[in-house]
């Protein structure tokens, strides 16, 4: 992966920052990140892993919207029975 420049500017809107591992295996998010993303203490997140791509944490919605498909697509073939 490439990095921009100096004098490059990173475009609106895209981040990159550091955590490191901790002992029992935790993370600590940034406090910056924290603050753009609306991560709060208490708030649970969902981990996507890919040994190719490495790790992703989708948006806090993403978990509830997964499920609301899930659902959706499960009651309509209910209604069929």
């Amino acid at each position: 992966m490439k990095l921009p420049s100096k004098n490059k500017r990173i475009p609106k809107g895209k981040y990159a920052w550091t955590a490191t591992v901790g002992e029992k295996g935790q993370i600590v998010i940034p406090k910056q990140a924290r603050a753009v993303f609306d991560i709060n203490p208490g708030d649970t997140l969902l981990l996507l892993g890919d040994e190719k791509r490495g790790i992703a944490i989708p948006p806090k919605g993403a978990m509830s919207g997964l499920f609301s498909v899930a659902f959706n697509e499960e009651d309509e073939g209910d209604e069929d029975e």
